[in-house]
């Protein structure tokens, strides 16, 4: 035999009809992966940009916040300041987390809602951001700092921003240029007597039962470090950033659903490609026992098969990942999608790595294909 890949190439020739058509089926099922991923991504960045954005490695939530910790959990200043002590523990900075609805009162277009997803932090922290314009946060004052999110509203530096709850009113002083949200709400950050007003709906002086709590403690821990005693003194437990994602509002569910979709894609991309090459190699059976009884090997015939589903899936892969970029790109900014290069290459891997799976499972046919049929021994 002169190439392992002789058959394989003159079938993709004489029968390219047949295979432009399996290709194409190829391409679309490329296309809905990579608009698939992007959408994943856009859903995840939506829901968790603004936490994994904060410099930190964990969150320590109260204990009995099992779920749904950033809304339900509350820890006070000697917890933050008992983490501070522990060893192993570089950081321990208290951090507010909630949800608000405000009025934009000056500025933009009065009496517009804006939705704010406001993270509370003392302003000499690390987790404090430095604006892209405008001025920092500042103890003592009620000025806030938004994020992209909450600008492509129409809202400025300089804009008064009123929670409904509290009344409190927030002066935008500055401006973060980077899309950044949480439960798909733009970030605004504050300082942490302003959380306070607007988590707890208090205008005016606060209770004492209100002031120097925060939602959790941000910390960032050394690699292994024991932190099990610092828990059980505090009624604290600490989750990495990772699996703080999960308290996110609907990240646990977007996630779950958007993996099940794709599991579904992959698991119906190999059987369409087995399901083609199935039919294929039953019609191929008197060219494949003919090559056996010349004296071709199985490997040699399998190693020509595959090299035939190869070539197709690369192709027809390629093909519709291009069109997905495109379609992709169109979308960003129209929509909660982003494109980033490993996850489309995992993407695209998978559909040409089950694909050949399927593939190979079909074309184990061959294996079994009696030499002697091409001779007339069936008739």
């Amino acid at each position: 035999m002169e190439t392992p890949v002789f058959l394989a190439l003159r079938d993709l020739r004489f029968a390219r009809g047949r295979f432009a058509l399996m290709g194409a089926v190829v391409a679309l099922i490329a296309v809905l992966g990579v608009l698939l991923s992007g959408l994943a991504s856009g859903l995840a960045d939506a829901g968790i940009s603004g936490l994994r954005a904060l410099p930190v490695s964990h969150f320590a939530f109260d204990e009995k916040a099992t779920s749904e910790q950033f809304s339900r959990s509350t820890v006070g200043q000697a917890d933050w300041q008992a983490w501070g002590r522990a060893p192993g523990v570089e950081q321990a900075e208290p951090f507010g987390n909630t949800l608000a609805n405000a009025q934009v009162t000056v500025g933009a277009e009065k009496g517009e809602q804006i939705n704010l997803a406001v993270f509370g932090m003392a302003p000499d922290s690390s987790l404090a951001p430095d604006p892209t314009k405008g001025e920092r946060l500042k103890e003592g004052s009620d000025g806030v700092l938004i994020t992209r999110e909450i600008a492509d509203t129409g809202v400025e530096i300089g804009d008064v921003l009123t929670a409904d709850k509290s009344a409190v009113q927030l002066k935008v002083v500055g401006l973060v240029d980077e899309t950044i949200s949480y439960g798909h709400i733009g970030v605004a950050y504050s300082t942490l007597e302003t959380w306070r007003h607007l988590h707890y709906g208090l205008p005016g002086e606060l209770p004492e039962t209100a002031s120097g709590q925060a939602t959790a403690v941000a910390l960032t821990l050394k690699p292994g470090a024991d932190v099990a005693d610092v828990e059980k003194a505090t009624g604290t437990h600490a989750a990495t950033k990772e699996e703080a994602f999960g308290a996110s509002p609907g990240y646990a569910a977007e996630s779950s659903t958007m993996a099940l979709i794709k599991g579904f894609l992959y698991a119906i991309s190999a059987l369409v490609i087995g399901a083609f090459f199935t039919v294929w190699t039953v019609q191929r059976k008197a060219e494949i026992a003919l090559l056996k009884a010349l004296g071709a090997s199985t490997g040699y015939i399998l190693r020509d098969a595959l090299a035939q589903v190869v070539a197709v899936l690369v192709g027809a892969t390629a093909v519709g990942t291009a069109v997905g970029l495109a379609l992709g790109s169109a979308m960003i900014g129209k929509a909660p999608f982003s494109l980033s290069a490993p996850t489309i290459a995992i993407s695209s891997g998978l559909l040409i790595g089950l694909g050949a799976v399927g593939a190979v499972v079909a074309v184990r046919r061959i294996t079994a294909v009696d030499p002697l049929t091409a001779l007339g021994a069936t008739r």
